[in-house]
């Protein structure tokens, strides 16, 4: 299976893409694919698409799909090292999201995404008919994913939540985002765990509300429709185990030379073919013996009157090992011993923070994700 523009010939009218006011048509992106640069026999063998505005970049990707050549769609920031050319197989040279340290290069087969995308359309409800807002820079590869699929799938895809009838973003983005999508019927969470009470909100909107947990080398993994699933569900294709309550992935769906059974890294269980993953083992905090998973504090605290993001690390203790600090962003409707208060009345003594900081805005990579590097 190879990466195309939705089955569209070169005659076809439908909207592609709209994007800072401009508009293109699949016969336009259709043409414009066609008239892309080829790569000179010699030399090079990947177009770059990193530092291209949007609707440039899709081109140059479907124009290297055709072409049978490599692309990257990198950080211009902060590029993974590269010291090889790509693998003869290669299609997209990606990166990790850099949340806990500097990205890590990937490449990727067309059919390494490809194939799921059936699955995916299936899961998700999206159809050719909808219009998918895009919420980040193409060099995360969640937004890379949901661009690629839309086209593939012949749907449209913006930048503007007004028109957009389906949406792909973090929990922490999608909260806000919603707020000014009046047409959406479909909302697609990654990247992080949604708390339950955003999810019920989202749900009791008539959205149809699609959770799914992958990473970077291994795509996606599992996924969950809201109100019809209580937990993740394992595609067809991907077999998952735990290791010492770390998750390992065997998935048909990874990066080049990730093979066999893979350490995802973060904490999970597993019971026949549902997935319960609880985060990070690097953001696992130990409180005298007891594990204490961040990603767990921050969905309780964002829960919280007043607190519209946060974040939890460990902090070094003499006695106790560590102990559990929070950095949060407050929306000003109430002050910090209101939000501690409330936090003490609903937390396990182990998880509740010893430490608060407030900071106007966490830092985050580009995918919307904590960067708990930084955080550090």
């Amino acid at each position: 299976m190879t990466l195309e523009l939705g089955g569209r010939g070169s005659g076809d009218g439908s909207t592609a893409i709209i994007w800072r006011g401009r508009t293109l048509t699949y016969a336009d992106l259709d043409a414009a694919v066609e008239q892309w640069p080829h790569l000179p026999a010699h030399g090079v063998r990947s177009h770059d698409a990193s530092a291209l505005d949007l609707p440039e970049a899709l081109i140059c990707v479907f124009a290297a799909a055709r072409q049978g050549s490599a692309v990257r769609v990198e950080d211009p920031a902060i590029r993974p090292d590269r010291t090889d050319e790509p693998s003869p197989d290669a299609f997209l040279l990606v990166a990790t999201s850099g949340s806990t340290g500097r990205p890590k290069p990937l490449e990727r087969t067309a059919a390494s995404w490809i194939d799921s995308f059936p699955e995916f359309t299936e899961i998700t409800g999206i159809r050719p008919t909808d219009t998918v807002l895009i919420t980040g820079p193409l060099h995360a590869t969640m937004h890379l994913f949901a661009a690629l699929h839309a086209l593939w799938l012949g749907a449209c895809i913006t930048d503007d939540p007004s028109q957009a009838t389906a949406v792909h973003a973090v929990p922490a983005v999608l909260r806000d985002v919603l707020h000014r999508m009046p047409r959406a019927r479909i909302a697609v969470a990654a990247g992080a765990g949604l708390d339950d009470a955003a999810a019920q909100t989202i749900s009791a909107q008539k959205i149809r509300l699609v959770e799914y947990y992958g990473s970077a080398e291994m795509s996606l993994v599992a996924a969950r429709v809201t109100g019809e699933h209580t937990s993740l569900r394992l595609l067809r294709d991907v077999e998952a185990r735990i290791e010492d309550g770390y998750l390992e992935v065997r998935s048909p769906y990874s990066a080049l030379g990730v093979t066999g059974w893979f350490g995802v890294g973060d904490l999970a269980e597993l019971k026949g073919r549902e997935l319960l993953v609880h985060g990070r083992g690097d953001a696992a905090i130990n409180v005298g013996g007891t594990t204490v998973i961040a990603e767990d504090v921050e969905r309780i605290l964002t829960t919280l009157d007043g607190v519209r993001a946060a974040a939890a690390i460990g902090t070094p203790h003499a006695v106790l090992g560590e102990t559990v600090s929070a950095v949060v962003e407050l929306d000003g409707s109430r002050d910090l011993d209101l939000v501690r208060a409330d936090a003490r009345a609903i937390m396990a003594k182990e998880a509740l923070p010893r430490r608060w900081t407030v900071v106007p805005q966490l830092p985050r990579t580009a995918s919307g994700k904590i960067a708990r590097k930084a955080l550090q």
